[in-house]
């Protein structure tokens, strides 16, 4: 069995990738962007608990950004989470960037305009940082800010490990997309910020780092410079 397993489930009318990583040598993991029905999200952990032989202790639901196609189901996870751990035992941190959290806690707003209903969203348990550090088990994550798509939109870059077979990742959330950006036209928005954070701290990772975004299919950094029509000139 793989030491790394990293399991994509497609949520919600938005088609959002919910991220779920997972270290198997320590059973720790996290999530990344709960977007939407949490039991298929649930269901996913279970059947990954079933593979390797007993509970995941799921440490942190991490979120690119506070959309709600990226947060409106991490209500529905953490408390399907805490009814399987019962009465006594540590909750996931549901974590955030602090620039989103004003849009994080209008859900329930956000929903309307689409017809959505939500309940309110659970707080947030802990505020990420630039450069911040986050391990679950033997893997590491680090914390990209890169506002422009929203103002807490950030990245989270998974380190490579050989021992365990973990690829050097880019999730980047509704920013990089493969042949594509994110849009710029919403609340707290900016183009030129979106693209100066791409160019700076984005495409200057190696060629072969994947790029895995919050919609779509997986890419390359070296791939998304030379065919990104967007990134032309970067």
């Amino acid at each position: 069995m793989s030491k790394f397993i990293e399991k994509n489930v497609v949520v919600g009318p938005f088609s959002c990738n919910c991220r779920i990583l997972v270290c198997t040598e320590t059973r720790e993991a996290v999530l990344i962007d709960t977007g939407d029905e949490a039991g298929k999200i649930l269901q996913a952990i279970s059947k990954i608990e079933q593979e390797v032989g007993g509970k995941l202790n799921v440490t942190h639901l991490l979120h690119t950004h506070a959309h709600l196609d990226h947060i409106g189901g991490s209500r529905g996870v953490m408390e399907g989470l805490v009814r399987v751990l019962g009465e006594g035992t540590s909750s996931p941190k549901i974590a955030l960037h602090k620039n989103d959290l004003e849009l994080y806690q209008a859900l329930k707003e956000q929903g309307k305009r689409f017809g959505i209903v939500y309940d309110s969203p659970l707080p947030v348990d802990h505020l990420m940082e630039h450069e911040e550090e986050i391990k679950f088990g033997k893997q590491k994550l680090t914390v990209v800010h890169t506002p422009g798509h929203s103002p807490g939109s950030l990245c989270l870059k998974l380190h490579q490990d050989t021992a365990s077979g973990a690829k050097e990742s880019l999730y980047t959330g509704d920013t990089l997309f493969q042949g594509n950006v994110g849009r710029t036209d919403l609340w707290g928005a900016s183009e030129e910020q979106m693209f100066q954070m791409i160019r700076e701290r984005i495409i200057t990772h190696d060629d072969d780092t994947r790029v895995c975004p919050g919609h779509g299919m997986n890419s390359t950094i070296g791939v998304e410079k030379r065919t990104n029509p967007y990134l032309a000139g970067l």
